[in-house]
């Protein structure tokens, strides 16, 4: 198969243009570096089945060849990225989307859309499956990003309905490995880094917050398999094994071996007290589930962020961002 995965260069991105060329596919590859980096992609330079396009896709987009699927990964995802970037997240959500759409639907090719499990938001069903409508502030700090994958959801399954484009539409919980920017906002790559430089370990209210956590490496292999034999319907992959905020705070601090202490912040805004995904679809329909429990696969990425202490890009963000508490469990 040749595809195209827009968002090439980022966290998730970069690792599933390496699962499709391990295969033995092609892949165009498309980022304009606003959150990914070329550092992810390095590796792939010279490989023959990969094309790399530094190209916005919320701008028109055209793609030579033929392609045979169509991977809409383009998105800041983290929670500082989305609160610099509201607009930006915005477009790529709904002019993004639709630029991806009208491409797949060009060339015949297969369309799949990387949603999210903050659809739900706040959520007052738990655990959560696909069927649930979720508890979303369409107008809080979070919206720009909870928004913009609501109505590419909607857009996917309306391309799927009124032109017969065949759809995928994977709804990713709290992912984690890897090629994560240290200081995005997100917990486990916070804590991490926080742990490494001997600052505290923030986290917001007391803790009690409970996500799951789910490897790269698992939650890849769930897309690639739901990409190539799942159904139009929104399928949850993610990890369904459920830690607090504050454990998980205190497993980093044991595998790192820090001295750091663990502080608190005020809870923030809209922030979901609970998420924990029901995958009972993809355990049926693709006969997936996680395989890599949270210690080991955090053990695997605090030796990634080791290799990183004492450059660049772990030092910390702009003063604006470093306050910036909203979703930092997310």
């Amino acid at each position: 198969m040749r595809v195209l995965i827009t968002g090439a260069a980022g966290f998730l991105g970069s690792h599933l243009c390496d699962r499709f060329l391990r295969d033995g596919h092609w892949v165009v590859g498309l980022d304009n570096f606003v959150t990914g980096t070329p550092d992810n992609i390095g590796h792939l330079a010279g490989n023959e089945r990969f094309q790399f396009v530094r190209h916005d896709i919320s701008d028109s987009t055209y793609v030579a060849g033929k392609l045979d699927g169509v991977l809409h990964l383009a998105s800041p995802a983290s929670p500082i990225d989305y609160l610099e970037l509201p607009i930006e997240t915005l477009k790529v959500g709904s002019l993004g989307t639709h630029n991806a759409l009208g491409i797949a639907k060009a060339k015949g090719a297969r369309f799949f859309l990387a949603s999210t499990s903050e659809v739900y938001g706040d959520p007052l069903e738990h655990p959560q499956r696909e069927s649930y409508w979720g508890n979303v502030n369409s107008i809080g700090p979070r919206s720009v990003y909870d928004e913009a994958k609501r109505f590419s959801e909607a857009i996917t399954m309306a391309y799927h309905r009124t032109h017969g484009v065949d759809t995928r539409i994977v709804r990713i919980f709290n992912t984690y490995g890897p090629r994560m920017r240290p200081r995005d906002g997100r917990v486990v790559s916070n804590f991490i880094v926080q742990a490494l430089n001997g600052e505290d370990l923030t986290i917001y209210g007391d803790g009690s917050q409970t996500r799951s956590f789910c490897y790269v490496e698992d939650e890849v292999e769930g897309i690639y398999r739901l990409f190539m034999n799942g159904d139009h319907m929104p399928t949850n992959i993610g990890n369904p094994v459920e830690f607090t905020v504050r454990q998980l705070a205190e497993m980093v601090v044991e595998l790192t071996g820090t001295r750091s202490s663990i502080i608190s912040e005020p809870l923030p805004q809209d922030d979901p007290k609970v998420r924990k995904p029901d995958i009972t679809r993809a355990r049926t329909m693709l006969g997936w589930e996680p395989k890599i429990p949270l210690r080991e696969g955090l053990v695997r990425t605090i030796e990634y962020f080791r290799g990183l202490v004492g450059t660049e890009r772990m030092a910390p963000r702009s003063p604006l961002a470093a306050r910036s508490p909203v979703g930092s469990v997310a």
